[in-house]
């Protein structure tokens, strides 16, 4: 298609090669460097020649024939241009914006320069473009502000495909759309606008309102989806910290028949009465025990659904212990490579159009595979098991059947469980037996519960990512006496609910329609980042608990998750063309502004309580753990007369003058992880540019005596 520009520098709206006259180049926007030789590669093989690989800037890109149209496939390095405020001053409520180049925002964003400068210069030599990015409102927003606001067109081809396979490339290619997908680039910069109005107006107001209490200058952050989801994360905690425990008392049966051990617990399983548990075990003390009745029952386990981006983070984290944010990044990378179609989806369907069996051929070729592959192959007709959730602009995740090659091991563990899960959804229903039994000792009922696979299926394809434990009883038939080992009375206590992981939150933010599949890791990484949470397990910390608590007293629509999802709603309505942009933007406006006066008339309040939990937070930040000497708590020190750091004695002005150096470069922080020497924690010094270490700094340390001593 025609761009709506003039062309500028040479003439180049044709170009002759040898006899023949062809039209003016077509340049295509790929949304990075490794899809740009992908895209690149791709388009050769339709007229069976070779890109041409250049450098411009020192920016790689390729010229390539098309039915002799020459193409030039140019990356981008994800968002070349983001939003700004177009006034001065850090103030709120502030509205005004604009999209300026990525490299002039800050210094992180400096690389882009070169890309978007290419950019430029090539949109003058081109008569057509192409926006093939990927296929979400991410890649679409990337591609339309290089097209808008570098090229100085909005007349473009759309490219849509889901994997980086040169089929799916070349598919794509000549299926192209005449336009570009405006109801996917509307959304995306209606996001855009809204996150930005959202996290700098409300950070500044909040962070303002801190600064006026205290003499430092702390961030103190909230977003569009973050409040809300700290919310839900407070809100349990507040419940584990409310907790009271209750103690009871359960009975153990350890028993053995016919050679294999099993054990069968009291019924109820809470006795919340000692004596009532103590006159039990009396009762039941040497006498026999016998099976009263026993329950068999057979089911199917159907085989899993594909992946959405979701499940393959709960997966991830669940057998490889990988972050949301980790898993991510893998996969990103395995689809670049063309190994794995485009993660980040919302489908769980797999549409024969992908071809089942050409990719499980193409698996078979590896020796992991082969063997289920073959399984699979010769079954004939070929049917997955769907999910309910849809992406009408992805399938699910699924292997290419591309050779890997070798991979980096946490890379090879993602693809490894990507593969056998596509696998497993072809599998034929496992079949399991549930056995429950019930066991009498005197008048006191006892229950046991086993379960066994009985045909494996799916979950041989699945492997150890299954997750269905064996637990075997003994053939038991009513009437039997079994052999008593030993009788247990045991002590325990009710536990809180337990916290969220980063897969968890991220599955219930989904539930509750709180971000995107693209965004809800990086927003879990950023309550780690502004100090809300901490630990593996998401623990709100004293800051985290006391923004949610401040907003919920003084403006609770900051951290409403209705509002937050209503607005996620309509971004959607967008997208579906229902709903027009500039009315969600204006709506989000006004709403903001009604959100922000209300902040303002409490600012004094809420700045005395936040200012409070940065202390609180800071001084908490400090602490080690007890003293090796007096037990009182070791802190993070700096010196006011020399400016150096140490670790110092809360004890000091008792007399206690334990010390210990540290590093004086580089951020401190205190880990779980205790010394195996002397039972003190270790610290870990991260410095940008290195990879973090851990030390002991207890000087006492035995481990550090025999270093000193070999020395001599």
């Amino acid at each position: 298609m025609s761009s709506s520009k003039p062309t500028a520098g040479r003439d180049l709206t044709h170009l002759t090669l040898g006899e023949k006259v062809v039209d003016g180049p077509t340049l295509v926007i790929a949304e990075k460097p490794s899809t740009a030789r992908s895209i690149a590669r791709a388009l050769a093989a339709i007229s069976n020649t070779k890109p041409e690989s250049k450098k411009k800037r020192n920016i790689a890109y390729y010229e390539v024939f098309v039915e002799d149209r020459l193409h030039i496939v140019t990356p981008a390095a994800g968002h070349l241009y983001g939003i700004a405020q177009s006034s001065s001053g850090w103030k709120y409520p502030v509205f005004d914006i604009e999209w300026k180049p990525s490299w002039e925002l800050n210094k992180s964003g400096s690389f882009t320069k070169p890309y978007l400068e290419n950019f430029v210069e090539f949109s003058k030599r081109c008569e057509s473009f192409i926006s093939a990015t990927d296929y979400d409102r991410e890649g679409s927003v990337i591609a339309y502000n290089i097209l808008r606001l570098a090229c100085g067109t909005e007349n473009a081809r759309r490219m849509k495909f889901s994997t980086l396979t040169s089929t799916d490339l070349i598919r794509s290619y000549q299926a192209a759309s005449d336009q570009l997908d405006m109801g996917q680039i509307r959304a995306g910069l209606t996001r855009h606008v809204l996150d930005w109005y959202w996290g700098v107006n409300i950070t500044r107001a909040l962070t303002l309102a801190a600064k006026a209490q205290t003499k430092g200058f702390d961030v103190v952050s909230s977003g569009r989806v973050q409040g809300p989801t700290l919310k839900i994360l407070t809100e349990l905690e507040k419940k584990i910290q409310d907790f009271t425990p209750r103690t009871f008392w359960t009975l153990v049966l350890l028993c053995e028949h016919e050679g294999t051990d099993f054990e069968a617990v009291s019924e109820p399983k809470r006795i919340w009465d000692e004596e009532r548990a103590r006159s039990i075990y009396t009762d039941c003390k040497d006498k026999p025990a016998i099976v009263r009745e026993v329950k068999r029952n057979v089911f199917n386990v159907p085989p899993p659904p594909p992946f959405d981006l979701t499940t393959l983070q709960s997966e991830a984290y669940r057998h490889l212990r990988f972050s949301p944010r980790k898993t991510n990044a893998i996969a990103q990378r395995l689809y670049e490579s063309a190994l794995i179609s485009y993660p980040r989806t919302s489908s769980q369907k797999i549409p024969p159009s992908i071809g089942y069996r050409d990719i499980l051929e193409q698996l078979s070729k590896q020796d992991s595979y082969t063997e289920h592959c073959r399984t699979l192959l010769g079954r004939g007709k070929l049917s997955p098991r769907e999910g309910k959730k849809t992406d009408p602009a992805h399938p699910a995740i699924y292997p290419t059947g591309k050779f890997p090659g070798k991979l980096a091991k946490d890379n090879w563990s993602l693809y490894d469980l990507i593969c056998r899960r596509f696998l497993s959804t072809f599998g034929r229903p496992a079949k399991r037996e549930s056995l429950r039994v019930g066991i009498s000792v005197g008048e006191h009922p006892f229950r046991s519960s086993g379960r066994r696979t009985l045909e494996a299926n799916w979950m041989t394809f699945y492997g150890r990512y299954s997750g269905y434990k064996e637990n075997l009883l003994p053939h038991l038939e009513e009437g039997d006496v079994v052999k008593v080992l030993k009788l247990s009375n045991n002590k325990d206590q009710t536990k809180p609910p337990r916290r969220y992981t980063q897969a968890s939150i991220i599955k219930e933010m989904e539930k509750r329609k709180l971000g995107t599949k693209a965004t809800r890791a990086s927003i879990v990484q950023t309550l780690y980042d502004r100090g809300y949470v901490t630990g593996r397990s998401l623990e709100v910390t004293e800051l985290g608990i006391s923004v949610v608590e401040t907003l919920e007293s003084h403006c609770p629509r900051v951290i409403s998750e209705d509002l937050t999802s209503r607005f996620e709603q309509l971004m959607e309505s967008i997208e579906a063309d229902r709903t027009e942009m500039e009315s969600v933007i204006s709506k989000a406006r006004e709403t903001l502004s009604e959100i922000l006066a209300s902040f303002k008339g409490n600012e004094d309040e809420i700045g005395v309580e936040l200012a409070e939990a940065l202390r609180k937070t800071k001084a908490k930040k400090k602490e080690i753990g007890p003293c090796p000497n007096c037990g009182k708590m070791l802190r993070f020190i700096t010196s006011k007369r020399t400016g150096k750091r140490f670790i110092g004695c809360s004890g000091y002005k008792d007399g206690c003058r334990f010390s210990a150096p540290v590093p004086q470069r580089g951020r401190l922080t205190v880990t779980s992880r205790k010394c195996k020497a002397c039972g003190q924690p270790m610290i870990s010094v991260y410095t940008r540019g290195k990879r973090p270490w851990s030390f002991c700094f207890n000087p006492d340390c035995p481990d550090k005596k025999e270093e000193k001593e070999s020395d001599e």
